[in-house]
């Protein structure tokens, strides 16, 4: 009969977690990625919305398992919910349709993609040996309502308010693209005696 101590026990139990966090930390990283990808191969707006939903999803799956909870379910409530019923809103307020697709260029897809890889590789090497960052434990950031509170609403605040000023913007410009001009009497018995 096998028998473990309790710092065996501790060491199974920890090797579990950690494979555990990372299956997730991949299914909700190829989620993710998956869904980033299905938002730009998309032609209709309103499948590519969806697929930004998801990818919000996942990035919430993701802050859960760093310990975040009230930003998870902030991104779930603010993103995922109400930027994403703001943005279906435009659309069918647009009465966007299907997007008209071309060939490219052939100089984008044989210099432009490899020219993409490259540079963000090398970026990618840039960071990482420069940043000075290091192994952060799980919740030692700031993610309870009671840290990020005094922390959106004294040292954040101006830029959380220009971000609520852009967005009320962009619904004004929307609406405005979406209402079509009046057309007056006089216009179109001018336009009639021509």
């Amino acid at each position: 009969m096998l028998r473990f101590g309790i710092s065996e026990y501790r060491v199974l139990s920890t090797n579990f977690m950690l494979s555990v966090h990372l299956i997730l930390f991949l299914a909700f990283g190829t989620v993710a990625v998956a869904g980033a990808i299905n938002l730009l191969a998309q032609t209709h707006p309103i499948n590519s919305a969806l697929s930004l939903i998801a990818v919000m999803a996942a990035l919430a799956g993701e802050y859960l398992l760093l310990g975040a909870e009230f930003v998870a379910a902030v991104q779930v409530i603010v993103y995922a919910g109400a930027i994403m019923v703001l943005f279906v809103f435009t659309i069918m307020l647009l009465n966007a349709g299907v997007e008209e697709r071309t060939k490219g260029s052939r100089v984008a897809v044989l210099i432009g993609i490899p020219g993409m890889l490259l540079g963000s590789i090398l970026v990618a090497c840039v960071v990482l040996q420069h940043s000075g960052t290091e192994a952060v434990a799980v919740g030692a950031l700031p993610g309870s309502p009671k840290t990020i509170g005094p922390l959106l609403f004294h040292e954040f605040l101006l830029p959380f308010e220009i971000t609520s000023i852009l967005i009320l913007i962009a619904i004004m410009g929307a609406v405005v693209l979406a209402s079509k001009p009046p057309t007056s009497p006089a216009g179109s018995l001018a336009r009639k005696g021509n």
